[in-house]
């Protein structure tokens, strides 16, 4: 299962402890924000998609929505999201549970600028009822991201 291998990961990292698994799905950003008790916003969501035939991984705060043009600017495609078959096989997690912890190897991390208002943000932890409570320069280290990209819209009108 997805959520033993990123346990595992944060075993080694002597954090395992700060993994929580819920009773109820958090597999969308609003069950998510239920279930850890915080704003949608807070939740930073892994999106996958596929670029130049390798997948890749954005994560980005609970209110963004990938900007189609920036995206394609970042990356010179068009987004074209995994479908929750090749997320699991190139990614190593299943839909719900997609985080940037403990992926599969050739897959490349990226952080969206949204994230960056927070003090702290809850992705998700391999499975549809995990997360981890994570400060942004955790999140930057943990989850081994290439850079941080500016590829999302719709959050700006908040702080």
């Amino acid at each position: 299962m997805s959520i033993d291998k990123v346990r595992a990961y944060f075993r080694s990292l002597g954090m395992e402890d700060r993994v929580m698994e819920f009773e109820v799905s958090s597999a969308t950003v609003e069950l998510a924000a239920h279930a850890v008790g915080c704003e949608p916003r807070r939740i930073a969501k892994t999106l996958s998609f596929l670029v130049d035939g390798h997948p890749i991984l954005i994560v980005a705060a609970g209110d963004a929505k990938v900007d189609n043009h920036n995206y394609k600017t970042r990356f010179g495609t068009k987004a074209k999201m995994l479908s929750p078959e090749e997320a699991v096989e190139l990614v190593g997690h299943a839909v719900g549970g997609v985080c940037p912890f403990a992926v599969n190897d050739g897959v490349t991390v990226y952080l969206d600028e949204s994230l960056k208002r927070f003090d702290t943000v809850f992705p998700a932890c391999g499975s549809a009822n995990s997360a981890i409570e994570l400060t942004i320069p955790e999140l930057e280290q943990y989850s081994g991201s290439a850079a941080w990209v500016d590829v999302c819209r719709g959050w700006r009108d908040e702080s």
